[in-house]
């Protein structure tokens, strides 16, 4: 596998595999497959401007995990927020979550950020361990997600070492 940070020109590569992470595990993300389907490539190139993205392709060059990372609007200017990390059921347990997750660690630290943070819905045990093991604690801070006010997510955050 490979880790690699998209580029505008990945765009078909990250809209493939994110509109399949909406189709196999819609209720892990805040968005959904009818909104996303509608994007056009314009759409997907501005994202991969303005929104860092790391994606993880296999031997043939097929996407088989993704993962985002952006300055949370209201958040402090040192934290970096993780979105949409999802890896294909046939990768998983192969490392692919680790390696993203290190992706953005590094980005972050890169960026001067001091904290990398979450959202991670009540109920998705898999991954709310993998957070845990990465270092990430459970901060308490809970609150409903914007598109089903009856689903619960958590912040989850992870101190990052600070520049020698």
């Amino acid at each position: 596998m490979q880790i690699s940070q998209a580029t505008e020109d990945d765009w078909a590569a990250v809209s493939t595999i994110r509109l399949r992470a909406l189709r196999e595990d819609p209720d892990a993300f805040g968005s959904t497959l009818e909104r996303e389907e509608r994007f056009k490539e314009k759409h997907w190139r501005m994202r991969m401007r303005t929104v860092p993205t790391w994606l993880a392709f296999d031997e043939a060059g097929e996407p088989r995990g993704i993962i985002s990372m952006l300055q949370e609007p209201g958040s402090p200017k040192d934290d970096r927020h993780v979105v949409g990390l999802w890896v294909a059921p046939e990768s998983r347990r192969q490392g692919l979550a680790w390696a993203l997750l290190d992706a953005i660690r590094h980005a972050a630290i890169a960026d001067g950020a001091r904290t990398v943070s979450l959202w991670l819905v009540d109920g998705n045990h898999a991954a709310g361990d993998l957070y845990v093991r990465a270092g990430f604690t459970r901060t308490g801070e809970r609150m409903a997600t914007p598109r089903d006010a009856d689903v619960i997510e958590e912040r989850y955050v992870l101190e990052l070492p600070r520049p020698a």
